[in-house]
């Protein structure tokens, strides 16, 4: 489980690992044993959670070890602190020798406050990637192809590739920059480096792939045409979409699939019917080694980040879409008519809009959903996430 979190005007991602258990034969204990050891590699700090019910007990002590190994800042939390009692007995936690000791009530929130306090401060001060050239990521599963379409890319003329230190550490971005294209490649191909996780590609690459998604502007997700999308890519595209970012599908080893009259309009299809409700996205099919529409891929990634960018005037906005709330005007609320008087675009990154009403609270989904088609079709946004808010006028 992963989700983005902000403290004190920092923001981070926080990693929660499976139940950690040492030693035992269970097959699903083994992979989270290996996962947890891979979170702690990958992570920047470690929060490492102990029951003040169950008291120290030997799994406790056996992590702690492994943690105190680590170069890495460690938390020792110690839950289920929720009364004076409680509170006595967890100071026997203090004896396992961690500096940074908190006593918190995760059901209550006592606690967590100093707890988000400490881990801030210890997190080190990002340098963002200052650019404004386009920042594109490669995502996918292991094996799908993703080494070779940076290598089809970047082809022989190596000379015009400039490594720039990336802000997290194991994203290299490449400066692309042919044809009359520029942009910044974030790559995450550095996954088959490290020798001690084959077996645990699958989590690695998500972790990384999240590090990678972070940064970049427009996400290009790669499937393999021979076996369509899978559970990993479609976490990774919800996290794509949660965080409002650009997204390109690319169907790789298209030349591998037997084809007849209306193959690729039918895999399209079934395609979009899997992503919906967001299905209004390019999908490229290509062949990395084969070198097929791979620059068709490239220029639909950049009109993604166009699209990401675009800005639509007031006048403009206003006269399209109050015809079109003219024409399907909101349903009323209990008699109360809902009159929407006013539309503008928000200063956000991504596409953003905020409809003046007088019942803001009352507009249903179904009609939200009814307003964002209506921009689509007008105005194009293919491949980006819109959030649409309604606001007392």
């Amino acid at each position: 489980m992963y989700g983005n979190s902000e403290w004190n005007g920092k923001s981070f991602t926080v990693v929660d690992t499976g139940g950690f258990v040492e030693g035992s034969d269970d097959v699903f204990e083994k992979a989270i044993r290996s996962q947890v050891r891979i979170a702690i590699e990958e992570a920047t700090c470690i929060i490492f959670m102990v029951d003040v019910a169950t008291g120290i007990t030997d799994l406790d002590e056996e992590v702690a070890q492994l943690l105190r190994k680590s170069e890495k800042d460690v938390y020792l939390v110690v839950n289920k602190v929720d009364n004076n009692a409680r509170l006595l007995e967890a100071n026997e936690f203090w004896s396992m020798g961690f500096d940074n000791t908190f006593f918190v009530s995760s059901l209550t929130g006592s606690g967590t406050g100093d707890l988000l306090d400490a881990v801030v401060e210890g997190l080190p001060e990002e340098q963002p990637l200052v650019s404004d050239l386009p920042k594109f990521a490669i995502l996918g599963r292991p094996n799908v192809g993703k080494s070779s379409l940076v290598n089809s890319l970047l082809g022989e003329d190596r000379n015009i590739v400039t490594d720039v230190a990336g802000t997290t550490r194991d994203s290299i971005h490449t400066k692309y920059s042919k044809f009359g294209k520029d942009f910044l490649l974030i790559d995450t191909a550095g996954i088959r480096k490290k020798a001690k996780v084959h077996e645990d590609l699958e989590f690695y690459s998500v972790m990384r792939a999240i590090k990678a998604l972070e940064e970049a502007d427009v996400c290009i997700l790669m499937i393999d045409a021979t076996q369509g999308l899978e559970a990993q890519d479609m976490s990774i595209f919800r996290v794509a979409i949660k965080r409002n970012k650009g997204v390109v599908l690319l169907v790789n080893k298209w030349d591998l699939v037997e084809k007849e009259t209306n193959t690729a309009r039918d895999y399209e299809k079934k395609l979009r019917e899997t992503l919906a409700p967001f299905n209004d996205l390019p999908i490229v099919f290509i062949s990395a080694l084969e070198k097929q529409r791979i620059f068709k891929a490239v220029e639909k990634a950049l009109e993604v980040f166009e699209n990401r960018n675009r800005r639509i005037k007031t006048s403009e906005l206003n006269d399209f879409m109050l015809k079109a709330i003219e024409r399907v005007p909101p349903p009323s609320h209990r008699g109360r008519f809902i009159k929407i008087k006013y539309v503008t675009q928000l200063p956000t990154y991504f596409p953003a809009f905020a409809f003046f009403c007088n019942y803001p609270k009352h507009i249903k989904a179904n009609y939200k959903n009814y307003l964002e088609n209506q921009l689509r079709q007008e105005f194009n946004f293919e491949g980006v996430p819109i959030a649409v808010f309604f606001r007392k006028k």
